[in-house]
């Protein structure tokens, strides 16, 4: 699609929140702050799209992945078959909430005795499994892990992160502050009648998703840690690597990090730069003999994130696959124009190395229905990244192109290249920008994806019209917030040895 559809764009004025969600560092942690005020509304408030009566929009559960923090290593393998297992029974129990609106219109107790009772069966079993795979590998499973079987509908008036059953997923190292998703609803869409969630597959996006970028206020989003050169004392340099844009299109819905030999555990596509032996069955010894697209073979390194897709009405070549259009992802794939991949130092120290295989997540690909504690996410567009968004997809000018930027946490236990819940192993760095808990300092991976190739989306009479969104799983309901990005460290030692050599003594090398 031509950049001249840009000339077409109607304002989303009447739809979308003027505002962003800011992000400030404090306290050791991250601290959310959302600034809202409607663009037309002198007393600010919410002006958002919203469907009738008390229609269940999604499903939120708990997110038992994040609750397990020990797990022995001989049952991560059995533990991770079975989390993807409650990811595809929500997704199961998603689908058919939305394909039976007509008899829940009929029946108020429909959605809790023909969806949720059966989920929570389901999922009680699948916990049980989980707390024998940890007990029969010599670790003990949490005695009241059946409490988290229950989920509940979450009508599209309530936000599904706020507090809600999911819980939020502070794991105590990462990202602190409240589960406030910034008033987005789930009505309206694509189709209309406020009979689905929007989006061409009837779950999203929809038009108060978006938002101009005009009408983000400048420095509205802060990246923890940013970047490290004004540091008193810290390690300035940086490292640069070229792995190109997926020119050759390796995607897959697997995810090797936290769904090992579990196919489409990923439920949403991702592109792929770097190493190109990553899916869910490739083990270490794979991916450091795999081949990368990275100019400097000693980058062996995976860099994954989910696709972002214009629905414009078209398929691409998974509409009928896993992962694609059998998971409520659908529309044109659309690759980025321009990877950048920088590993900068920190504020107060020098950086070690980082370990083989590390594995590194940030984002949450379930903020929506989890609550923002583990949300890592910045919408810009090319020309004005002083203004970024957390919770809105932005609406880039004619010219300018969407962006996507990513910085990683940079804390390391000095252990682990991994652990039980992916995340307790790494941590953000503090206020003053140091490691705590006796965590050490390591590069940190800062990733920007500019995309030169995507339409302004327009409204419509209030419909709208060509969307783009990020891969989700479905009940997520593409929202910008469910954004993330994923690494797994395969540089060899003699190249990590120089980039940390480069951060610390202060060079900009490549």
């Amino acid at each position: 699609m031509g950049r001249n559809t840009r000339k077409r764009r109607t304002p989303l004025a009447t739809k979308v929140i003027a505002g962003a969600a800011a992000l400030a560092i404090g306290g050791g942690g991250l601290v959310w702050a959302n600034f809202y005020a409607s663009a037309h509304e002198e007393n600010g408030g919410h002006n958002a799209t919203k469907s009738g009566g008390t229609r269940v929009a999604t499903i939120n559960c708990p997110d038992v992945g994040q609750k397990l923090t020990r797990v022995p290593r001989k049952a991560r393998w059995g533990v991770a078959r079975e989390l993807a297992r409650l990811d595809r029974q929500i997704t199961d129990a998603y689908t058919r909430l939305a394909e039976t609106r007509q008899a829940q219109a009929g029946d108020s107790s429909y959605v809790d005795n023909a969806i949720l009772a059966p989920l929570k069966d389901k999922r009680a079993a699948t916990l049980d499994r989980i707390g024998i795979n940890i007990n029969r590998a010599g670790g003990q499973a949490p005695r009241d892990l059946g409490r988290f079987a229950r989920c509940q509908g979450v009508p599209a008036e309530q936000p599904p992160g706020d507090g809600g059953q999911g819980d939020g997923q502070d794991d105590g190292q990462n990202n602190g502050g409240g589960q406030n998703d910034g008033g987005q609803d789930n009505g309206g869409g694509q189709n209309g009648g406020g009979q689905d969630n929007g989006g061409q597959a009837g779950n999203g996006p929809v038009a108060d998703d978006f938002i101009r970028i005009e009408d983000v206020p400048p420095n509205s989003r802060n990246l923890p840690n940013g970047l490290a050169a004004n540091g008193d004392g810290g390690s300035t340099g940086s490292f640069t690597t070229e792995c190109g844009t997926n020119e050759n299109a390796l995607r897959n819905s697997d995810n090797v990090i936290v769904a090992p030999g579990v196919s489409n555990g990923a439920q949403h596509q991702h592109d792929y730069v770097g190493n190109q032996a990553n899916n869910a069955f490739a083990s270490d010894e794979d991916l450091a003999n795999g081949e990368t697209s990275c100019q400097n073979q000693g980058d062996r390194s995976s860099y994954f994130w989910p696709v972002l897709r214009i629905q414009d009405g078209t398929q691409d070549i998974d509409q009928d696959q896993p992962g694609g259009g059998q998971d409520g992802n659908v529309g044109k794939i659309v690759a980025p124009t321009d990877v950048e991949l920088k590993f900068v130092g920190n504020r107060t120290s020098d950086v070690v190395a980082m370990p083989r295989a590390l594995r590194i997540i940030t984002g949450d690909a379930k903020s929506f229905t989890n609550g923002l504690n583990n949300a890592n996410t910045a919408w810009s567009c090319t020309g004005f990244e002083d203004r970024q968004v957390t919770d809105k997809y932005p609406i880039c000018p004619e010219g300018s192109g969407v962006v996507r930027t990513t910085n990683f946490q940079s804390c390391w236990d000095g252990q682990n290249a991994d652990s039980a819940n992916h995340r307790t192993h790494v941590a953000f760095v503090g206020e003053d920008g140091s490691c705590s808990n006796g965590f050490q300092a390591i590069p940190q991976l800062q990733v920007r994806l500019v995309y030169d190739n995507i339409p302004a989306p327009q409204v419509d009479n209030g419909q709208l019209v060509n969307p783009y969104a990020v891969d989700t799983f479905p009940e997520q309901l593409h929202k910008p917030i469910t954004d993330h990005n994923d690494f797994i460290n395969f540089f060899d030692e003699d190249l990590m040895n120089e980039m940390v050599e480069c951060i610390n003594s202060g060079r900009d090398c490549q």
